[in-house]
């Protein structure tokens, strides 16, 4: 694996992490009760974002190291997921 092959893992596990953690926790201006004017009652009143990203790539490191040293270690290779025998 090279370099930007890592990183570009990392980037792709961390958006995929990102888009579930987004709407856990979240609270509209219609629950809070707090409407502004000229926002729909359905926005967030508070995102939360910056704890949210450190959260997101906590869990995004966490799940992306392992995955790693699995491509660098070897154990998985593209003829272990051959399950028709095409290669």
């Amino acid at each position: 694996m090279t370099i930007t092959g890592a990183i570009v893992l990392f980037v792709v596990i961390w958006f995929l992490t990102l888009f579930v953690a987004l709407p856990i926790g979240l609270r509209t201006q219609d629950e809070s009760g707090e409407v502004e004017p000229g926002t729909p009652a359905s926005a967030p009143s508070e995102a939360g974002l910056r704890r949210k990203f450190l959260w997101v790539t906590v869990i995004a490191v966490a799940l992306w190291a392992p995955l790693c040293a699995l491509i660098l270690w070897g154990g998985i290779t593209m003829r272990d997921l051959d399950f028709w025998g095409r290669m």
